[in-house]
C-alpha cells in the first residue's frame, strides 16, 4: 500500500503546475499532417489532436456534459467574448437555473461554421523541452477552452477534438501556456512538416529550438525578423509587404496594393488552415506573369485546378537542396527584409512529370491582399514573439540540410 502511494506522489509530481526546480523555459508538442485537408494538428495530452488555426482566438473542443461553467462576470468570460464570431447567428449569454453561462462563438475555419458554446475550463499535459528533447512535462490546470458541437468538426482531419487557437487573443494557447510566472516568454514558434510521416514541432518560450542536421541546430542563429501588424480589435497575424520579386526582378504592384484601406481590408496576413497562398486578382495576375515569363523555357502541362500554371518536369528543370530549379520568389518585406520562396514551397508536385504553381487567384473583392498559406510555410521556421511583436523566419530549412521533422522527441536523449 505505502508502494502504490509513493508511486501516485511521484506521478503527481512529474506533471505537478509547480515548477520552481524547473531548469528549463520552453514547452515543446509534436505537430502532424493530415495529406488529405492540408491541415496540421498539435497534439495534447498524449493523444489528443487540435487543428492548428494560428488566428483563432482560443481552443474549443467537444466538451464531456456536463462541463464546468466560466462565470459571466469572470475576467475570462469578458475576453473570450471580445472575439465573437459574425457567422453565428445568436452570441447572446444564456441562463441556466437563474445562473449565467458564459457564451462564446467557436467556429471551423475551413467549413465557415460557427456555433455559440459554452465557455469551460480544461487541463492540458504538454512537455518541458531543454530545445533538443523533450524532458518532463507540465499539468496546466483550468484553462478557459470553449465547448463546441459535434457539427463543428465537419472538415476537419478524422480524430481532430477541435481547433486550437494561437492568435493574439488573450484565451488562446499562446497566451495561456506561456504564464510568465513561471519563467515563459510569450512566444512561439511552429515548424509545419511536409508530409504526414515526418512530426513537425510547435514550441512556447524562448528556446533553444534545435532541430537536427549534420549538427545541432538552434535554429534561432538563421532567422531574419520582421515586425508582427496587429490590427485594432483583431487577433490575426499581419506582416508588411511592399513588394514581390521573380528570380530578383520585381513585379510591377505597387506598394500601396498590399496596404489595409480605410474599412481595414487588405493587408498580408498568414495563416495555418488556407493551403495556398491567395492573392487578391490584381496582385495575382502581375505576380503569375512576372512568374510566366520566367519559366517561359520549361515546358507546359496542362493546368489542375486550383492552379494557373503548370510545368512539365522531367527533363527541363532538374532538383536543387530547395526543391524544384524554379525562379525564387521573394516577398520583399516592409521592414527590408526578403522571405525568400524556393521551388519545394512554389511548386506543387502534381505527378512525377507535373508541378504547379502553388499560389492562387483570391478574385477580384477578397478581404486580404494576400494571405500566406500553409503550403509556403513547410519546413520554413516561424518564431511569434508576442511581447516584441515581431515575426522571425528562416525560409527554406533545406538550405541548412535540416526540416521540420528533425526534432528529437525521444524523452531525457540528450538532455
Amino acid at each position: 500500500m505505502l508502494k502504490l502511494a509513493l508511486i501516485f506522489l511521484f506521478v503527481l509530481a512529474f506533471v505537478s503546475y509547480e515548477v520552481s526546480a524547473q531548469p528549463y523555459k520552453t514547452l515543446v508538442a509534436p505537430i502532424n499532417k493530415d495529406t488529405s485537408t492540408s491541415l496540421y494538428s498539435i497534439t495534447l495530452n498524449s493523444n489528443e489532436k487540435y487543428v492548428i488555426d494560428i488566428n483563432a482566438p482560443f481552443l474549443w473542443f467537444i466538451c464531456p456534459f456536463p462541463s464546468p461553467p466560466v462565470p459571466c462576470s469572470s475576467l475570462e468570460c469578458i475576453q473570450g467574448r471580445t472575439y465573437l464570431s459574425g457567422l453565428c447567428s445568436s452570441s447572446n449569454n444564456i441562463y441556466i437555473h437563474g445562473r449565467c453561462t458564459c457564451t462564446v462563438t467557436p467556429v471551423n475555419p475551413v467549413a465557415k461554421t460557427c456555433a455559440p458554446a459554452q465557455l469551460t475550463y480544461k487541463d492540458l499535459i504538454i512537455s518541458w523541452t531543454n530545445g533538443k528533447n523533450p524532458t518532463n512535462v507540465i499539468k496546466f490546470n483550468r484553462l478557459s477552452v470553449s465547448c463546441a458541437p459535434k457539427s463543428l468538426l465537419q472538415s476537419l482531419p478524422r480524430g481532430t477534438n477541435g481547433i486550437a487557437g494561437l492568435s493574439w487573443a488573450p484565451l488562446a494557447l499562446s497566451t495561456q501556456l506561456t504564464p510568465s510566472n513561471h519563467g515563459l516568454t510569450k512566444k512561439f514558434a511552429i515548424c509545419l512538416p511536409s508530409a504526414s510521416g515526418a512530426r513537425g514541432v510547435v514550441f512556447f518560450g524562448d528556446g533553444p529550438y534545435y532541430l537536427m542536421s549534420r549538427t545541432q541546430l538552434d535554429v534561432r542563429s538563421i532567422l531574419s525578423y520582421t515586425p508582427l501588424l496587429k490590427r485594432d480589435n483583431s487577433q490575426e497575424y499581419f506582416i508588411g509587404v511592399k513588394g514581390i520579386s521573380v528570380n530578383g526582378k520585381p513585379t510591377k504592384i505597387p506598394p500601396v496594393a498590399f496596404e489595409f484601406d480605410s474599412l481595414g481590408h487588405g493587408g498580408v496576413q498568414l495563416s495555418s488552415v488556407v493551403p495556398y497562398t491567395t492573392l487578391r486578382s490584381d496582385i495575382y495576375r502581375s505576380f503569375l506573369y512576372e512568374f510566366s515569363m520566367a519559366t517561359r523555357g520549361i515546358p507546359r502541362a496542362k493546368n489542375v485546378s486550383p492552379f494557373d500554371l503548370c510545368l512539365k518536369t522531367n527533363n527541363a528543370t532538374g532538383w536543387s537542396p530547395v526543391g524544384l530549379r524554379v525562379p525564387q520568389i521573394d516577398l520583399e518585406l516592409g521592414n527590408g527584409k526578403k522571405w525568400t520562396i524556393f521551388g519545394a514551397n512554389s511548386m506543387k508536385q502534381i505527378s512525377n512529370d507535373v508541378a504547379c504553381l502553388a499560389f492562387v487567384d483570391g478574385g477580384k473583392a477578397a478581404q486580404r491582399a494576400v494571405v500566406i498559406g500553409s503550403y509556403q510555410m513547410e519546413n520554413n521556421f516561424l518564431l511569434f514573439d508576442l511581447a516584441s511583436s515581431t515575426l522571425g523566419f528562416s525560409s527554406s530549412l533545406l538550405l541548412s540540410r535540416t526540416t521540420c521533422g528533425n526534432f528529437n522527441f525521444n524523452y531525457g536523449v540528450g538532455a
